[in-house]
Formats: structure tokens, sequence, C-alpha cells
């Protein structure tokens, strides 16, 4: 990480300390005028209030660690969380049990204390209209607008119910598109899904002129100047990101032919989301790139990623904490094909013995501490634009091809064209997005019910909606 990032950063989180200090978002007061105009009368003001809003999406609480590394991919059975286990009541779907009350608890609240500052940005954004360029505003506003999208997004697939004709219009969660901290109704599945979508195509709008469409992600070389406007715009809510929550949002709506329009728009641009290289993926033993990085089309930075990887996945860990595979369910999710590049660059028996099974490596720090992929955390990649064109293609054989397009860049050879695609494209998510947080989804959203216990042994029922929290609830 830059180090005159490092400094954006923390400005930005003293500047969103103007909009939200308090335990829960609805207790949160207007910030004090004085300050608001300090902020958003300059265009260092306007950037760090933005910069602020995408630090707290890094938190712990969202995508810095329960969205991602832990909470969410435990419900998938992604690791091994035998009775014994620190997060055996997550794993085990004791929602109303702790640690799972308190999980589920800090992400509701933390998210909804994110829309609220998002809200606050928008507003504050009209009102002081004029002090940006026009593009830039645009801009600016795109990314905020995308951001409540993708924040609502997530809250409705983990907490809402599972999306189909018949569950659609059941009651889900509320949907804030202003800062007042009045409490908002529950709306039925299918209304946040709209209010969704609205976002989304507003936000395609403002962002029609941004930067990456014509200068590509435009990464900053080493220890240059940051152009906040410009530079590494795979860190921030870009239009092509959006384009991608689209084709997420449509596939989770069930609007096949929305999605795959969306998605083979991004696919299209494929230049500019290039795939990691054979010689990273093999041959890199120091500074390797695990995330993939250039396939990212947005995604955060986490100043305490790998303070959390050694809490939580590193090899020192203990038995009782540790979040790893068993290793028999592993090789099973690999089949055994250790030419996988997500199978042999992440996943490996620690040389010092510690442990007699693979432990993940995915969010090691490296060595060289001046690569731009430091502290970075994908949450949407190339990859999953190419297995929802699989899985909305009309012609099944298309859809193969699509799946074929990543397993050739993850040293894998060709499916035959008559395999099924869908279990092909199963087995894919479950290679694919081990600390990304999107396996839980897809298995609500195709409603798997049963799944391979994460210990190893047998199955295991999916409960597929978490309730809402008590800090929640108890205002209804």
């Amino acid at each position: 990480m830059k180090k005159n990032y490092k400094k954006i950063l923390a400005f930005g989180v003293t500047t969103m300390m103007l909009f939200s200090s308090c335990k829960k978002f609805l207790d949160v007061q207007p910030e004090d005028k004085v300050l608001e105009n300090q902020v958003f009368t300059s265009k260092t003001g306007i950037q760090t209030a933005l910069n602020g809003l995408y630090i707290n999406l890094a938190k712990a609480d969202l995508y810095g660690e329960n969205l991602t590394l832990s909470t969410v991919d435990i419900l998938a059975q992604r690791y091994n969380v035998p009775s014994t286990h620190r997060l055996y009541k997550i794993a085990s779907y004791a929602y109303t049990d702790a640690p799972a009350t308190t999980a589920f608890d800090a992400i509701w609240t933390q998210a909804y204390s994110n829309i609220l500052n998002v809200n606050t940005f928008l507003e504050n954004m009209e009102k002081y209209s004029g002090v940006l360029d026009t593009k830039t505003e645009a801009q600016f506003k795109g990314e905020a607008m995308a951001m409540r999208a993708l924040l609502h997004l997530d809250l409705l697939r983990l907490f809402g119910p599972k999306y189909s004709s018949a569950d659609s219009t059941k009651q889900s969660i509320p949907y804030y598109e202003n800062s007042q901290t009045k409490i908002n109704p529950l709306l039925p599945a299918n209304q946040v899904m709209q209010k969704i979508l609205n976002d989304l195509l507003r936000a395609e709008i403002l962002l029609k002129d941004d930067p990456i469409i014509t200068s590509g992600v435009n990464l900053p070389a080493a220890n240059a100047d940051i152009d906040f406007v410009k530079n590494s715009r795979n860190y921030r809510l870009n239009y092509y990101a959006v384009k991608g929550l689209e084709a997420r949002t449509y596939l989770y709506k069930g609007d096949k032919v929305s999605a795959l329009a969306a998605a083979k728009l991004v696919i299209q641009q494929s230049d500019k989301f290039k795939w990691t290289t054979t010689t990273n993926a093999l041959s890199e033993k120091v500074n390797p790139d695990r995330v993939f990085s250039t396939e990212m089309i947005f995604g955060i930075m986490n100043t305490q990623l790998y303070n959390n990887y050694l809490s939580i996945f590193d090899p020192a860990v203990s038995d009782a904490n540790i979040l790893a595979p068993a290793a028999a369910r592993l090789t099973a999710v690999f089949e055994s094909n250790e030419s996988d590049y997500r199978y042999n660059l992440n996943w490996q028996i620690p040389a010092t013995g510690i442990k007699s099974y693979r432990t993940f490596y995915k969010y090691a720090d490296i060595v060289d501490k001046t690569k731009n992929f430091r502290f970075t955390i994908p949450l949407l990649k190339i990859s999953e634009m190419y297995y929802i064109a699989a899985e909305c293609e009309p012609l099944a054989a298309d859809g193969i091809n699509q799946l074929n397009v990543v397993r050739f860049n993850r040293g894998l050879t060709n499916l035959a064209v008559t395999v099924n695609v869908n279990t092909e494209l199963q087995k894919e998510y479950q290679k694919e997005f081990f600390g990304e947080g999107q396996l839980f989804y897809y298995y609500k959203r195709r409603n798997v019910s049963s799944v391979g216990n994460g210990t190893g042994s047998g199955n295991i029922t999916i409960i597929p909606v978490v309730p809402l929290p008590l800090s929640e609830s108890q205002y209804r």
C-alpha cells in the first residue's frame, strides 16, 4: 500500500466520525453544521468523506471479515467447525445463540450505519453542488449510490427470504434512501430488489464518464502521487463494478436475460480485468498474488487484513480457533486436482509441521511490502461474470464454454459440452470463492438444502434465512 494512500485512509476515518459515532445507526445525530461546511465546501474534504465510506466497508463487521473471511463462509460449511470450536453455533445454524447473535447484529448494525453515512454524503453532495466539476460530482454520486445498493443487496441475501416466485413477496428488510433516523418499515423482498436495481441503474448513468472506461483500472506506480479520481478504479465502485452488481442482482432476482446482458458487457472488457498468470500461480514463491487482484472488478483494502489472517487462518492458531477445512472435504472440493491454481497456491500443509492438514494462505502477507495487491479482499471478479453467463446462457453447451474459460485460466482442462452445467457450476463456486463470501448466497439462491458438513462427516441441512437481529426486531 502506498504511503500517501495510508494518509488518505487515516484522514477518511477522521472525517467519517462526523457522520457516525454512535452504537446503533438509528441513534446517529445530525452532524455539526460547521464541520459539515468544512468537509463539503472543498474538493479534498469531499474526497476524504467518500474515501471514509470505503474504509467503513473494510471494517471487520462487514467485508473486512464477517461477510468474506469468516461468518458467511462458515454458513456455507467451508471449514471444519466441530462442537469444540468457538464458532460452532454459527456453523450449526444456532442463530439465536452467541456468537451467532453477536456476529449478525454487528453485520446488520454496521451495514445500516454505513447506509446512513452514504445517504448523508449524497444529500450533502446535492446541498453543496458545484464544488466539484460536473463529471467528478456525478462520479462520486454514482459510487455512493452503488455502495447503497451493494449493502442492501447483501443484507437482503443474508436476512431476506429465499428469493423465488413464492417467497419474493415475503417481508424482508428496510430500505433507507435518506438520512432521517426514523425506522423504515420492513418491505417485501421484491420491493427491496427493485430499489436495489433502481440505485444501480442510476449509478450506471452517473458513471457513464468513469475514467475506467477509457483508461482502465489505472493502478499508480510505486511511490507515485495518487489521483483520487482516476487511479485504482477497481478499489472503487466503478462503472463495470456497477454492471457486475447488476448481473449479480438480476440473477438473484431470477431475471436471466438481464443478468446475461450485464455479465457479457463486463466480459467484453476482460482486457481491463486480466486473468492471473501461470507464473504467478505456479512459479512465484515469495510474493504471489493469491487474491488474483488483476481479475478484480471491485475490492477493498483492509489495513487489518494480516492481523485478521493471523487470528483466523494462521497455522499457529489452535484447532479450537482456526478456520481450516477437513482434509477429505478440501480434497473433494478440488477433485484431487493439484493443477488447480486456487488449490496449489492457497492451500498448503505448513512446512513447520505445526499442522498435519492444509491451511489457508490466500490472505497471508508477502515479503515485498510495495506490491499494489497487499491488503486486498476481492468482492467482485471477472470469473463471477463468466459463472453468471454460464448459468444464464439459453444453450447448455454455451454455458459450458463459459465455464471452460475460467477453468482454462485456473490450470484445468476443458469440460465436455455434454456435462450438466449446473452440476459443474456448483463445483466452480465451491472452488473459486474461498474467503470471498459468495458460496452461501449461491446455495440460498439455488435452493440447495443439503451440503457436505464442514466437519467432513456426512451432510448438513442449510438454514438459509438468518433472523433479524434483536437490535432491529425490538424496535418493531
